[in-house]
């Protein structure tokens, strides 16, 4: 049974609260980041901050309409919408802008649009229309392959347009497939293949394939519960690989380490397999493809690391991982950044104070590095204040998700949540030298009309499918 309900009366004013309030906060401290004496009038259209008003004030109007549209809409044409966008993202990559290497701008009458901002959307949308689908289980493969599908198109063709860091967003929807039942296993081994590309650029590759191999005798204790299984697979490859090693020795071939051992690992699994097929334990099969895919991981890293990104990306994440020290070029940006917030102690120094802001010392201030205009004017205080109504708006945004009826309506919660929490978490963690400078905006708080108008439409989504939630009686 279906009842009238008023749009305004019922929405949750306290998030639209919030959201002003962030989006206030940015504003002004893009007025600072950007002030000087001759540019003191907060609407001079001429500069950021006059700019950022009005697209705050599109903002609004935009999410005024948003909420206007029945909330019906947004689940029956969410894959239009989502192909939309994937269209929209092949032809900015052939007709686009192309702004410092990156070719991911529209620019229609002297205002840029970026479809890689709205692919958020639409892939928050496109993934909870299928989710809530009937008989979709993400542990079915077919299931699992459609979600990869609507997650990775938008991320790929980002990528191809050089702008890796909005690709990496995407890698947030992990914690919507996580809440929605996705096995813990999975999202255990995303964190695994991070840590090997990450360890792959740090250690010796020969160290990662020991300590791969270790793990991998523990998963097979684990998955059998018998540690005889541990001792005789420990023992055939220690056979193996004394074959392979005598023999490279006596007849002198001069055969590089990692090839030995890829060979004793080659013939051992042989042996596995026939013993998992004789004592039906397919366990081993997934211990040996855990093995052979870290080798894989590991050996492709450089390729990746090489071809993949770009060179200032490869400079920065150097010089965060210690493999580089250049304060002066790939590290000078977190370096200003961590000075300027470091030096607004506990109360900052005052709006429009920032010695460090005022004197153009951190690139990109209004943008990617807001944060530390933030942190040296208002200090730990400010700071603190901040972090915390990001972290409030999260909060209800999750208890908003879980009393949603309709589980597409929650699947896009836990969407919205997911690409503000991970845009919140690096975009801070860069400015503070905790993660690699990717260029990615602080939701509601970084100049750009494209990032406020999509955190906008994102958000005010799934405040008007939560007003809608109140049509179906209990």
């Amino acid at each position: 049974m279906k009842r009238r309900i008023n749009v305004w009366s019922n929405i949750d004013w306290f998030t639209v609260f919030l959201y002003l309030l962030l989006v206030i906060i940015g504003w002004l401290n893009i007025y600072s980041a950007v002030y000087t004496e001759e540019n003191q009038s907060i609407f001079d259209f001429s500069q950021r901050y006059g700019k950022q008003m009005i697209w705050i004030i599109a903002a609004f109007f935009i999410a005024f309409f948003v909420i206007l549209i029945d909330s019906n809409f947004y689940s029956f044409f969410s894959y239009f919408l989502h192909f939309i966008v994937l269209f929209l993202l092949i032809a900015v990559t052939l007709i686009g802008e192309e702004v410092h290497g990156t070719r991911a701008w529209f620019e229609i009458g002297g205002v840029r649009f970026q479809p890689a901002e709205f692919a958020k959307i639409t892939t928050s949308l496109a993934l909870a229309r299928y989710l809530s689908s009937f008989n979709v289980e993400l542990n079915r493969f077919k299931s699992f392959l459609t979600v990869a599908m609507i997650i990775l198109a938008p991320a790929a063709l980002i990528l191809i347009q050089g702008d890796s860091g909005s690709a990496l967003i995407f890698l947030a929807f992990v914690l919507v497939l996580y809440r929605q039942g996705l096995s813990l296993g999975v999202l255990l081994l995303g964190v695994y293949v991070l840590a090997l590309f990450i360890l792959a650029l740090i250690l010796e590759k020969l160290t990662i394939i020991f300590g791969s191999i270790g793990i991998a005798f523990i998963l097979l204790w684990i998955l059998t519960g018998r540690f005889k299984y541990v001792l005789i697979s420990g023992l055939v490859l220690g056979i193996a690989g004394g074959i392979f090693y005598g023999a490279d020795y006596y007849f002198q071939w001069n055969v590089p380490v990692y090839f030995i051992i890829l060979g004793a690992l080659v013939v051992s699994s042989i042996f596995y397999l026939m013993i998992s097929y004789w004592y039906k334990i397919p366990r081993f099969f997934l211990v040996l493809l855990f093995v052979f895919g870290s080798i894989g991981v590991t050996y492709s890293v450089d390729h990746v690391f090489n071809n993949f990104l770009q060179t200032h990306q490869q400079r920065r994440i150097s010089q965060l991982l210690g493999l580089e020290s250049d304060p002066l070029g790939a590290g000078y940006n977190v370096n200003q950044s961590k000075i300027a917030i470091g030096s607004g102690g506990l109360k900052g120094k005052g709006f429009l104070n920032g010695t460090q802001t005022k004197f153009d010392f951190v690139p990109e201030q209004s943008t990617d590095f807001i944060f530390c205009t933030i942190g040296e004017e208002w200090g730990f205080i400010g700071s603190f204040v901040m972090i915390a109504l990001f972290v409030t708006l999260l909060l209800r945004l999750i208890v908003l998700a879980e009393r949603q009826k309709s589980v597409f309506s929650r699947i896009y919660g836990y969407g919205v949540i997911s690409v503000i929490f991970f845009h919140f978490l690096v975009n801070i963690g860069m400015t503070i030298g905790l993660v690699p400078v990717i260029g990615i905006p602080l939701p509601f708080i970084s100049y750009g009309g494209s990032s406020l108008w999509a955190f906008t439409i994102l958000l005010f989504i799934f405040l008007r499918l939560d007003v809608s939630r109140l049509k179906e009686l209990s």
